[in-house]
């Protein structure tokens, strides 16, 4: 449906028929739609969407606009759209608004649900206890199956999800069945007969990031969150596990690229924000980078005698960085998925060492021909003879090969002792792996030269 269609209706008045078109509406697509508006028509027809998916179209709204309407509802409105939305949504909301407008959104908020809220915010923003929702639909063992379906007819609507229950006796997990389980199952048995045991929970205080991981590993739907007496006390459920994957996938986008991790959207972000984000890397790359000037500076001389070598550093150095940047990227990745760990930091090693090797021959190969063809035979820049030239491919060809072998086995190592350390892997990606290279293959090259040309 487009906007145009809409702004017709509002001109014309035509609410009914704005209102069915939202009953056919799936409540993404219309939190998707609203913004397009101005302020006052976006109150318009967020108050003529359903009831039943009012509270979910405002959870799909940006902080900006969730603000916006916030200030112009009624506290009746707000209210009916607060008692709608769960737990783990409600939090989110809180976490992104002004002092001000928390402050009205807990006063329309009933009790139990303000002290369900004040429990998850007590959790620490990185932890288990921070995305996960109060409301999951729980079962005593004694319960046979039609007892437990009657539960579910229950009370589910107000659940987060349904499709799997938790059986709990005294707050303690004892197991879990699933919605599958309980319509294939007879109405008489029990469900200590036919619960789960086998349960997979996390800890309040597990850190997000292997929640996240957990439920790419299992597939699960739902994770049960459980306190320091297998209480549980909550569960994460698979869309707040998507989000997270999402929000880790950015801040190591962000830290490869060598910028501080953002938690606003760019267009949203300051010219003075996006300043203070980049310019500390920006400051240390450059600082670090001093170091290949003067590398460069104490091989004058050399240079001098043959000035040929000068033009080859740019590609030594390109080169260098991105075969590390290779490594990296790759070992960063397997990190993050579950892939690699620090005890398997020597089959990392050989591995990239044997890649390195097929790499670094065939780099230094085809380093040594374009030496010989282009820059001898078509520019006539290297050399005054085919012997001078020969010798000069030569360097070139022994530098990329064994640069190529360094910035494999530095970039595969650094992550990993990164993560050893407590630092994000992340961290040691492309800017700094690339500085690092630069130093390395201009001491490789220059020795190298030393070496072959006698200098």
């Amino acid at each position: 449906m487009t906007k145009e269609v809409f702004e017709r209706l509002l001109e014309e008045k035509q609410y009914k028929a704005i209102k069915s078109i939202f009953d056919t509406l799936n409540p993404v697509d219309t939190a998707a739609l609203l913004p397009e508006f101005d302020e006052k028509e976006m109150v318009i027809l967020f108050r003529l969407i359903p009831k039943e998916s009012a509270a979910l179209v405002f959870t799909y709204l940006d902080a900006e606009k969730e603000q916006v309407l916030v200030d112009a509802i009624t506290d009746s409105e707000l209210r009916a759209i607060m008692n709608d939305m769960f737990i783990d949504d409600t939090v989110d909301v809180i976490e992104e608004m002004p002092a001000n407008v928390v402050e009205r959104i807990l006063l329309c908020t009933s009790p139990d649900k303000r002290r369900a809220i004040n429990s998850v915010l007590n959790y620490p923003d990185d932890s288990a206890g921070s995305i996960m929702t109060l409301e999951f639909v729980s079962l005593k063992k004694e319960y046979t199956v039609a007892d437990a379906l009657q539960k579910i007819k229950q009370t589910g609507i107000h659940k987060e999800t349904i499709y799997t229950c938790y059986v709990i006796e005294k707050h303690k997990l004892l197991g879990i069945v699933s919605a599958k389980e309980l319509l294939t199952c007879g109405d008489d048995e029990k469900i200590e007969d036919i619960m789960e045991t086998n349960i997979i929970s996390v800890h309040t205080h597990t850190d997000k990031e292997e929640v996240a991981n957990l439920f790419n590993k299992y597939d699960l739907i739902s994770l049960p969150v459980t306190d320091n007496e297998n209480c549980i006390v909550g569960i994460v459920t698979f869309d707040d596990a998507i989000d997270v994957i999402q929000e880790e996938a950015e801040e190591d986008f962000s830290k490869m690229a060598g910028m501080t991790p953002a938690d606003k959207p760019y267009l949203k972000t300051s010219a003075f924000q996006l300043w203070k984000m980049r310019i500390p890397w920006l400051l240390v790359l450059m600082i670090s980078a001093t170091l290949t000037g003067i590398i460069i500076s104490s091989f004058e001389t050399a240079l001098s005698k043959i000035v040929a070598l000068t033009a080859f550093i740019p590609m030594i150095m390109g080169t260098g960085g991105n075969s590390g940047s290779q490594a990296s990227v790759a070992v960063i990745r397997g990190i993050s998925l579950g892939e690699i760990e620090f005890k398997d930091i020597f089959k990392v090693i050989w591995k990239e060492c044997r890649v390195s090797v097929l790499c670094g021959v065939s780099l230094g190969i085809a380093g040594f021909g374009k030496v010989m063809l282009v820059d001898y035979l078509i520019m006539h820049t290297v050399g005054t003879s085919v012997t001078s030239a020969l010798w000069i491919a030569l360097v070139v060809g022994i530098t990329l090969a064994f640069t190529v072998i360094c910035a494999k086995f530095i970039g595969c190592t650094l992550p990993m002792l990164a993560g050893k350390i407590g630092l994000d892997p992340a961290v040691m990606a492309s800017p700094l792996i690339t500085t690092v290279m630069d130093s390395v293959s201009l001491l490789i090259y220059f020795a190298a030269a030393a070496v072959i040309l006698h200098l």
